[in-house]
């Protein structure tokens, strides 16, 4: 018993799986060698390649990198393996551990795998003449350098290297079987946010350390769809923008009603704001065309808000200056006039803080002293009295305008801001 055990022990093991295969595949694998490639003393080999995209299923811009199903088809040529007849062989998936398959791989690959349900989906036939086919379906995760300055107005172009890891190019040669041909499926590929615009191919070489090796690369351009995005992001912003513009048409003394608006449509824009950058790449260095539109469209909401501020603060001051501190007798500033106008009653105004007692002997005579006795205070009285000056030239008359003027400007300005963005960002 333990005889016969050792014996079958030492049968090889293609003779082992030469015992169950046909006579024809007998004579083929008779004497091959798998771990020589086919050429070996004779230059190098061809091999000549294809792809069919089944789909691509994400594309993440949070990763740089997209996932795609592939069917990756490979011809060479294997003297070898000649025999007579004229008819092809389709052998089984699992015998091409039996022969001598390129060493290709997949440059830029994250993640790959083979699927195997029900079976490997390899795929193995050979010709009369010594032709192999060997097609494999593939998912993998491809890493996919991206430009997100111009984000949802970008065109991502995208890449598929295929090289041989351990023969250079003195022994393995990459060609596409028909050019730009060589890759179908993108025609009628859906992609939920893009749109591909243009594919080729090209053949190069691969330089490192350890020699040249052969390249295959596959360019394929992707365009995004903004139409979801102006649905979900655009238009959104948009009408809080002119919805902060409603306060400019309430009473300036319905505090609670503008303050609301304004509070409001900040905090709203703000969830907008986070909720757009959730699904991309928390990166400095990408100042992206949706954060530009999002941020002019705060400063204008911020902008609204603040524009009550000031009105409110003119209305509040303006009432309070016609009140003006009484001393012995009623005196109101409106109606002293002088050749130096705004600027002499900005000075009495601060002698009035300074010294009240002094307001009897101004008001005998305003004219006749002509503000000599201003002319000799300190020097940082002269510097605030400059200040109060140049403060005076931005003095609104009727801050009721304020709410007028805001109806037109804030609506003229947000257009043109609009028409240069978009033309700058769909056309340069």
């Amino acid at each position: 018993f333990f005889s016969i055990l050792f014996r079958s022990m030492q049968i090889p093991e293609a003779e082992g799986k030469g015992e169950i295969l046909p006579p024809t595949i007998q004579k083929i694998i008779k004497g091959y060698n798998k771990y020589l490639r086919p050429f070996f003393d004779n230059g190098p080999v061809s091999i000549g390649m294809s792809l069919d995209i089944a789909s691509i299923d994400t594309i993440s811009e949070i990763n740089m990198d997209y996932t795609a199903t592939i069917f990756l088809r490979q011809r060479w040529t294997d003297e070898r393996l000649c025999f007579d007849g004229n008819k092809s062989l389709s052998l089984d998936g699992r015998l091409v551990e039996m022969l001598w398959v390129p060493d290709t791989f997949i440059v830029d690959s994250k993640k790959s795998f083979l699927h195997d349900i029900t079976v490997e989906n390899r795929l193995i036939r050979i010709y009369p003449n010594g032709t192999v086919l060997y097609a494999l379906r593939i998912t993998t995760t491809v890493a996919c350098s991206m430009d997100l300055t111009k984000y949802p107005m970008d065109k991502q172009t995208c890449t598929l290297q295929l090289e041989s890891w351990g023969y250079n190019i003195n022994d393995v040669m990459f060609y596409w079987t028909r050019g730009n041909d060589s890759v179908r499926g993108l025609d009628t590929l859906r992609l939920a946010q893009y749109t591909v615009e243009d594919h080729f191919t090209s053949v190069s070489e691969a330089v490192y350390e350890t020699g040249r090796y052969p390249k295959l690369v596959f360019h394929f351009e992707l365009k995004r769809n903004i139409l979801y995005f102006i649905l979900e992001t655009y238009v959104p912003s948009i009408l809080l923008v002119v919805l902060s513009w409603v306060s400019f048409w309430i009473s300036q003394s319905s505090v609670p009603a503008r303050i609301c608006i304004g509070v409001t449509t900040v905090l709203t824009m703000t969830t907008l704001m986070m909720g757009a950058r959730t699904s991309l790449p928390n990166a400095n260095c990408f100042i992206k065309a949706i954060d530009v539109y999002l941020g002019i469209c705060f400063s204008f909401i911020f902008g609204a808000l603040l524009e009550y501020a000031v009105a409110h603060f003119c209305t509040l001051h303006r009432l309070s200056s016609k009140e003006l501190p009484k001393v012995g007798q009623t005196w109101e500033l409106a109606d002293f006039k002088d050749v130096r106008g705004k600027s002499l009653c900005l000075e009495l105004k601060l002698q009035l803080m300074s010294n009240p007692v002094s307001s009897e002997s101004i008001t005998e005579n305003p004219l006749t002293s002509k503000g000599e006795d201003f002319i000799a205070c300190s020097s940082p009285m002269s510097v605030m009295k400059r200040l109060f000056c140049i403060f005076d030239c931005f003095h609104v008359k009727n801050p009721y305008h304020i709410d007028n003027y805001a109806r037109f400007s804030f609506p003229l300005s947000f257009i043109i801001i609009n028409v240069f963005y978009w033309v700058y960002y769909l056309y340069f």
